[in-house]
């Protein structure tokens, strides 16, 4: 895949996606791009952060800004991360090995989907950067069991276990295109015999179908005993839109909670996660550190999400926009955009560290 394309050209995170659309095969994209039903909650994302206004202060000494911060113990450059998203060698031959050299060079932390398409010891090898990976609940415990083992051996430093997907939802951009993962393009951490069922696709999705395959639906709050018992790592839920979901959550002792829609990939219409944040924080309080996903795509999103409560967001198409266009220096280009339009939004709203950021900041 040629990588051509000069940095001087991506000014923001719309060009690297511009870029991107123009070089990928028209299925590979709308997979990417694509959610679920009607694709409502796609548009809201967006919508919900940009009718959101800042209201900066002036007067204050800006000079020194300040974006480091802890997340689950470890030290960042920015309170950003990279979200978990499945099979980044669609877009790029060295896949997520090349974002993790990104997240490196960033300090910021990597989400690893359970369906990689590099191997979690690949994919460690190539980073200094905090790893995190993402699960699903397998129907196979063992497998599940199995997969968390060879992370913390990996240097895994947390499990974020996605809850809003005991399937996968019917999403019409894939049952048009007749989407299925090219040949060489596979999970390479999950168990094959698991994936088997990834590559029929009898009705037009090969996903969805193996998700109902092989997710677990009868999980419930009883089982994440079960996780608790099989590791010692930190557990985040990804997926939570509702106070009352969070609060089960940090009853249930979990280290962390996603606000999260899926990036509108599962239930169409639900809220904008940027919606639910506040009232989730407002629960949680400072019991566990509460992130948000989906639409972000400016600086002054991340700031708008401090603001109302988030510890740090997760970035998730835009890094894979970067990836297509040019590799780890692509997705390198994405998050220092990122971050350099956070330090300038916090510099130019009076609120020069992320200590200065509070609920005053937006309406």
């Amino acid at each position: 895949m040629a990588e051509s394309q000069g940095n001087g050209d991506m000014l923001s995170l719309l060009d690297w996606e511009r870029a991107a659309q123009a070089r990928l095969p028209g299925p590979t994209w709308d997979f990417l791009q694509g959610g679920s039903g009607a694709e409502l909650t796609v548009g809201a994302n967006r919508t919900a952060f940009d009718r959101r206004v800042l209201l900066p202060r002036v007067l204050v000494d800006v000079t020194k800004p300040d974006l480091g911060t802890t997340l689950l113990g470890d030290s960042v450059r920015a309170p950003i991360a990279i979200a978990p998203m499945a099979y980044h060698r669609l877009v790029h031959p060295d896949g997520e090995v090349a974002t993790a050299r990104a997240a490196a060079g960033c300090g910021l932390p990597f989400v690893v989907s359970m369906f990689a398409s590099r191997t979690l010891a690949d994919i460690a090898a190539a980073t200094t950067a905090p790893l995190w990976l993402q699960l699903y609940w397998l129907r196979r415990r063992d497998a599940l069991a199995d997969l968390i083992g060879r992370a913390e051996a990996a240097g895994v430093r947390a499990l974020v276990l996605t809850v809003d997907a005991p399937r996968v939802a019917t999403r019409p951009r894939d049952l048009r295109s007749g989407f299925t993962l090219p040949p060489g393009v596979t999970a390479a951490n999950v168990d094959p015999a698991a994936m088997a069922v990834a590559r029929m696709g009898e009705s037009g999705s090969s996903i969805q179908s193996h998700s109902r395959e092989q997710f677990d639906a009868t999980i419930t709050w009883a089982d994440l005993a079960w996780l608790r018992d099989t590791t010692r790592l930190p557990l985040v839920l990804k997926g939570i839109l509702t106070a009352a979901d969070a609060r089960l959550a940090v009853d249930h002792g979990v280290d962390g909670i996603v606000v999260s829609n899926h990036g509108g990939r599962q239930l169409d219409s639900a809220i904008p996660a940027i919606d639910a944040l506040g009232e989730i924080a407002a629960e949680v309080g400072r019991a566990v550190p509460v992130f948000v996903d989906g639409g972000v795509r400016r600086g002054t999103d991340v700031l708008k999400a401090l603001a109302i409560g988030a510890a740090a967001v997760f970035v998730g198409r835009p890094v894979l926009h970067g990836l297509a266009v040019a590799g780890d220096v692509g997705v390198t280009g994405v998050l220092s955009t990122l971050r350099a339009e956070l330090e300038e939004a916090m510099v130019l709203s009076g609120t020069p560290a992320l200590t200065d950021i509070g609920p005053a900041l937006v309406r």
